[in-house]
């Protein structure tokens, strides 16, 4: 797969570590030796997955002739966090459209990303009722900058498009490499699943690798067989999209649902432990909202000796920490 062939700003420069977790596994029992692959460490502001995305998709915008940007994601968006991010640095205006998806959770002088929001700058930002028609409420808001003389482009929740989920391909190209350079098999890979780009990219990748890794996806919000045809449909337009000749089999996506708890973004008992014990073993923050759960679903797993005794499993890691100062009632 030649990946030179699309546009990018070159966000990511370097590959993002990839960790043994020796007291975490130890932890879980011995059973497996997990390791993370650490793209909270990504460049953009407080770090995270969309970065590889919005490489993309950002580059995309500027070949379009764009000066503003129009994105959407939940309050406590990181997708929003990093788009306004990278809109900051390349001195372009950036409106957000914020979901609330649990009634009465934005709170306009909030913590967490939200305060980040404000810090960065965003020109402005309009927050909508849980299902919302989210790409009309941002037409809206580009229709009328349009009056005003700008050229909006609209990047989707969580970028998660074919273009955006092009970066989590070179993710997987990215980690085989590392994989190979230091000698390390990996026999399963675990990744968060909501709006999809990164586990349709990661999945692209591995297959279009032939790297033999299967990929399982925790859930976020969504029932495991809307989930999985969510995940198929973007991976094979991404597959379309990089000219891969072979469909890209269903049986390539695996998702778990159950570790949603009550809803998106709501607190679980099992994802407070997920984010205590890690931060606990290997003082690695993860987030309350994806990386959190997607954690809970991978230890329940262990737990559960859904992986074969001495597997090396692979968790990707996609950020998200600033959402966890919105949360501190939850792990005080």
């Amino acid at each position: 797969m030649n990946l030179t062939q699309f546009p990018r700003r070159n966000y990511v420069q370097d590959a993002t570590p990839l960790e043994a977790l020796p007291a975490f596994s130890k932890a879980l029992g011995n059973k497996v030796n997990i390791y993370i692959k650490r793209d909270d460490l990504l460049p953009g502001c407080a770090g995270g997955n969309k970065t590889r995305k919005l490489d993309f998709c950002i580059a995309d915008a500027i070949e379009n002739g764009a000066d503003t940007i129009i994105t959407c994601g939940a309050v406590q968006s990181n997708h929003c966090r990093l788009t306004l991010s990278w809109a900051v640095k390349e001195g372009m205006d950036c409106h957000l459209v914020l979901e609330e998806r649990v009634a009465g959770s934005y709170k306009k002088d909030g913590s967490g990303n939200n305060f980040l929001f404000n810090l960065m700058g965003v020109k402005s930002t309009s927050v909508v009722p849980g299902g919302s028609d989210m790409l009309g409420e941002m037409t809206k808001v580009a229709e009328q900058l349009k009056k005003e003389g700008k050229k909006p482009y609209i990047i989707p929740g969580g970028a998660s498009n074919a273009i955006g989920a092009t970066g989590y391909v070179a993710c997987a190209e990215e980690i085989m490499q590392q994989l190979f350079s230091i000698n390390l098999s990996i026999d399963h890979m675990v990744v968060p699943s909501g709006s999809a780009g990164t586990h349709a990219g990661i999945v692209v990748g591995m297959y279009g690798t032939n790297a033999g890794i299967p990929v399982s996806g925790i859930n976020v919000s969504r029932p495991k067989d809307v989930q999985e045809e969510i995940v198929h449909n973007l991976a094979m337009e991404t597959a379309q999209r990089l000219g891969m000749r072979e469909s890209l089999p269903k049986e390539q996506i695996t998702c778990f649902d159950g570790y949603v708890g009550p809803g998106y973004s709501l607190p679980t008992d099992s994802m407070t432990e997920a984010v205590q014990l890690l931060a606990r073993t290997e003082a690695i923050l993860l987030d309350p909202v994806y990386s959190g759960k997607a954690m809970a679903g991978l230890i329940d797993l262990v737990r559960n000796d859904y992986f074969a005794e001495g597997a090396n499993v692979l968790f990707l890691h996609t950020g998200g920490s600033p959402a966890l100062y919105a949360y501190l009632d939850t792990f005080q």
